[in-house]
């Protein structure tokens, strides 16, 4: 039998811990993915995103579509040849951000 590797073990032989670790990912899942997104329209392009501001240097955004299809820059970024996941972003779309938490559309967690 060939040896096999895991990054975590995956309690098949304890049902009831396996069926723990299988909830609280649900529940990370939520809490990382979607818990405090806060909808916003870019003033530019009016696209939606929805929004997280977890400290005053950390945003998280999340397209709702493809930022290619709805973002005009996201679309020239695009047609260069960039991909999803670049450090690139939207200096519009920024400054819609920055505006929210100014009018207090977007807190920041103290």
């Amino acid at each position: 039998m060939a040896a096999t590797w895991a990054k975590a073990p995956d309690f098949a032989d304890q049902p009831a811990r396996r069926a723990e670790v299988r909830a609280q990912t649900v529940a990370d899942k939520q809490r990382y993915l979607e818990d405090g997104l806060t909808p916003l329209r870019c003033q530019a392009c009016r696209s939606q995103v929805l929004v997280r501001k977890s400290s005053s240097h950390q945003t998280s955004v999340q397209w709702t579509g493809d930022p290619a299809e709805h973002c005009p820059v996201f679309a020239e970024l695009s047609a260069s040849g960039y991909r999803p996941g670049r450090p690139e972003s939207c200096p519009h779309l920024e400054r819609t951000i920055a505006w929210a938490v100014d009018e207090g559309l977007l807190e920041i967690p103290e």
